[in-house]
């Protein structure tokens, strides 16, 4: 499936430059996932109330301005990841926290469904020191209330630059329904979630 993947991304690519994300409006605040696919984690937190956007891109790296095909060879030390800017009046943190546990496996290390590799690994990115308390909280919550035996292995830390990924990535699953829905199927994806986390909605 990892081919599958670079296939349907290679297929779609378009030249691109990426670079740092713009700063939040006032009033609004950034949070930083890594799920494995950027593709498969936008969806859930687009439908969430009080998100004003996502964008899939790389971060933890050292490499600036780092390619898809840079990043997914592994050699880059990025992680793909969704940058969610969203309104702290409308929803909290701690519910995209929630959001973020039930799209992941946080049960294994430098993989996701069917894409293994570094830059698949699951993370949480801190922007302020308060996100790191929360995000802690959360994990350590988990760890006690998880329907699953499984340690979280998902680490928690610091932001670091991150660099949108190329335009053909951004709303994959808008622009390319049938192909991220083979995607996402075909990964395992939805299957694994069910498994780990029941009935729960993700």
């Amino acid at each position: 499936m990892i081919a599958l993947r670079s296939l349907i991304a290679a297929l779609l690519a378009a030249p691109a430059l990426a670079g740092f994300a713009q700063q939040p409006a006032v009033g609004h605040a950034v949070a930083t996932f890594a799920g494995g696919c950027f593709w498969c984690m936008e969806p859930p937190y687009d439908a969430l109330p009080g998100v004003i956007s996502t964008t899939s891109g790389y971060m933890g790296g050292s490499k600036r301005n780092p390619t898809y095909e840079e990043v997914s060879s592994g050699t880059t030390g990025h992680a793909e990841v969704v940058q969610v800017a969203y309104d702290p009046g409308k929803v909290s943190y701690e519910k995209l926290l929630e959001v973020f546990w039930k799209n992941v496996d946080p049960t294994v290390r430098d993989r996701q469904f069917c894409d293994i590799g570094s830059q698949y690994r699951t993370g949480i990115f801190y922007h302020t020191e308060e996100q790191k308390r929360l995000a802690e909280a959360s994990k350590a919550a988990l760890m006690k209330t998880k329907p699953f035996r499984d340690d979280i292995v998902t680490p928690i830390v610091a932001a670091g630059p991150f660099w949108p990924a190329e335009d053909y990535h951004q709303d994959f699953y808008v622009k390319n329904p049938v192909r991220y829905k083979f995607y996402r199927t075909g990964c395992g994806r939805d299957a694994r979630l069910k498994q780990l986390w029941g009935s729960a909605p993700h």
